[in-house]
């Protein structure tokens, strides 16, 4: 199997402000992003050959080409539920590498305030039931409680120690976020406010869980030999990874709730293709589907990022902070930045191509020396995910 290292790039990229935008509609989110994004990239909509539309919440590809009055280009709808993003890109990817087309746009977008979205009850996501009498009040803050409560079982964590490790991560996600113009969560918080904050679910309380998020992301692509005419800065795509399970989760007796084996799969597909053997010390960044406080823990475990069980020795040493060995969540992750289902995952690829381009926003932010990223989402819940891998890098 032929590996897709190297053969596309990243050349232009636009991101909205997120946030509860009530002034703004989905026309005006993507509008906002594109524009960016074909500035970034110096070209024009007229430019543009294909385009492929990530969304949770809309119909079909036809919101882009309204909001860009684009003229009869073939537009591609991409759902994959929060892993939207990431599978956009991949589509794109491949689109290009066959030739098929020159020149691609990738948005990914959602207005889920117009959509009264709270969050919580599971039918407004309209994710499939398996089980009638299993699944019938399942929230998403559940399902990732239960997951947090058995890793503390798992791993030896009293109830204090679990809970402060948790707030560690919303603090270090807050502080990020704070100094991000464009998250929607500018605020930072202290690990006693986040441990004594009204409680969703516990051990997840109101700082523990991400908001719901209006916003919207867009890229342009091509293949590499083509990148050049662009600009000198442009990234590359290094690896890809896809994998949905058996979504049988809810009704094993013996699902352990404490690793993410779609994540597993799908970042061995994407290291395998770029080439790396250990992800800890080779990759200089990373952007995890932090949708909950644990999230973030069991996905860095899942991704190979850290040993299983360990995450938490990492967290005390300050090992993904801006400071630290391996920055996770720079941006301030879904948490703070925010999340709007099907724009995340390019969002997150945002924040690595603008790191290695040394183009953070607030100089305070920017990293150092960063040369290969992975941004990564998954969609579903505990025992049924679907989850998308993208890594970016200089060429």
């Amino acid at each position: 199997m032929e590996s897709i290292k190297d053969k596309v790039a990243i050349v232009g990229m636009g991101c909205s402000v997120f946030g509860e935008l009530w002034d703004k509609s989905v026309d005006d989110l993507i509008i906002e992003a594109t524009s960016e994004a074909f500035e970034d990239a110096g070209i024009g909509p007229k430019d543009i050959q294909a385009a492929y539309a990530g969304t949770v919440t809309g119909y079909t590809g036809a919101a882009i080409s309204r909001a860009l009055k684009l003229q009869y280009i073939p537009i591609t709808r991409v759902e994959n539920e929060c892993g939207t993003g990431e599978d956009a890109i991949r589509n794109a990817a491949f689109a290009l590498a066959s030739k098929a087309y020159d020149l691609i746009l990738v948005v990914g977008y959602e207005k889920l305030k117009d959509y009264g979205y709270g969050g919580l009850p599971i039918e407004i996501t309209k994710m499939p039931v398996v089980h009638p009498v299993y699944e019938t009040t399942n929230t998403a803050p559940g399902n990732y409680a239960l997951a947090a409560t058995r890793y503390f079982e798992r791993y030896g964590l009293s109830r204090e120690e679990g809970k402060r490790m948790l707030a560690k991560v919303s603090v270090k996600s807050h502080y990020n976020g704070a100094r991000n113009p464009r998250a929607h969560l500018r605020r930072k918080v202290t690990i006693d406010q986040v441990i004594n904050a009204p409680i969703i679910a516990w051990p997840l309380g109101l700082y523990d869980c991400c908001g719901v998020t209006d916003g919207a992301v867009a890229a342009v692509m091509c293949r590499t030999e083509d990148a050049k005419a662009f600009r000198d800065d442009y990234v590359t795509i290094k690896g890809l990874g896809n994998s949905a399970g058996p979504t049988q989760g809810a009704m094993m007796s013996n699902y352990d709730y404490t690793h993410w084996e779609e994540t597993e799969h799908a970042a061995r597909q994407a290291y395998e293709q770029a080439g790396i053997k250990n992800p800890r010390t080779e990759l200089d960044m990373a952007e995890v589907h932090d949708c909950f406080s644990i999230a973030e823990v069991i996905a860095i475990e899942s991704l190979g990022l850290c040993e299983k069980g360990r995450a938490k020795e990492d967290i005390d040493a300050g090992t993904f902070t801006q400071e630290g060995s391996l920055p996770i969540n720079i941006s301030g992750g879904l948490k703070s930045f925010g999340h709007p289902l099907g724009a995340s995952g390019i969002r997150a690829v945002y924040e690595i191509y603008k790191q290695i381009q040394r183009k953070a926003e607030d100089p305070s932010r920017q990293l150092k020396n960063v040369r290969m990223g992975l941004a990564h989402s998954q969609g579903g819940q505990p025992g049924k995910f679907v989850c998308g891998v993208v890594i970016v890098g200089a060429p």
